[in-house]
């Protein structure tokens, strides 16, 4: 398999909240990429990402970033790739202004929006595989095997 699935975080203080969301991947061998990149800070390394990433046939980035939170909009208004924005508790507010500037994009750029931290990097990864698990069978496989393990919940 190739990497369809792209991490960037905006930060190297991000990888943390990454890292359940990529032993997921690791223990189901799926293969992904992850970048560090700023929209603000690294403009033209995030420009060649993106770029990159619709020439190499990435089908899904997720986006993890935190305070004003405007990489996973800016990645989506350069690609139509399908963005998940995660947004990371690391301002004074708690991760509600990142929440906010991700989750409020404007018509026409769409973004799908995760909680904030650890368990939104997982539910991105895991919505990336039910997203790629509708052509994938393997995707399609590891995720009916990972709601088998939760069980009857009643």
């Amino acid at each position: 398999m190739k990497n369809e699935i792209l991490i960037i975080l905006g930060s190297k203080s991000d990888l943390p909240v990454a890292e359940d969301a990529v032993k997921f991947l690791n223990s189901n061998s799926i293969p992904y990429k992850m970048e560090i990149a700023s929209a603000h800070r690294t403009p033209n390394k995030l420009n060649a990402i993106v770029k990159n990433a619709e020439r190499d046939g990435i089908k899904i980035i997720i986006a993890v970033a935190g305070y004003a939170a405007h990489l996973p909009g800016v990645i989506a208004s350069k690609t139509i790739i399908p963005v998940i924005g995660v947004p990371v508790a690391s301002s004074p507010l708690g991760g509600i202004d990142a929440l906010f500037s991700i989750v409020q994009m404007p018509p026409g750029i769409p973004v799908a929006t995760m909680g904030i931290g650890k368990s939104g990097v997982k539910n991105a990864v895991l919505y990336a595989m039910q997203i790629l698990g509708i052509q994938n069978e393997t995707y399609a496989d590891i995720m009916k095997r990972y709601r088998e393990g939760f069980g009857d919940i009643n």
